[in-house]
């Protein structure tokens, strides 16, 4: 499953970053790396981005980037 894919207030680990690049050092800067846990926690009324707290901090991602998340529900 992708990180977009996490229900509100479920929570899922990060497995793998599927993007090169720039968007890639941002997610890993935002501290999106393997192992951390990630909790869905706002979506925005259209669906785009999605709030998400990643080592305590409430951070909002793009779905576009974020469906190139790849994590496991937990």
């Amino acid at each position: 499953m992708t990180l977009n894919d996490l229900k509100l207030g479920s929570k899922g680990r990060i497995e793998k970053i599927k993007v090169d690049g720039k968007t890639r050092q941002r997610l890993i800067d935002m501290g999106l790396t393997e192992g951390v846990i990630v909790e869905s926690a706002l979506r925005s009324p259209s669906g785009d981005p999605i709030a998400y707290y990643i080592r305590g901090t409430l951070i909002a991602i793009r779905n576009e980037d974020s469906s190139k998340v790849i994590c496991e529900a937990i």
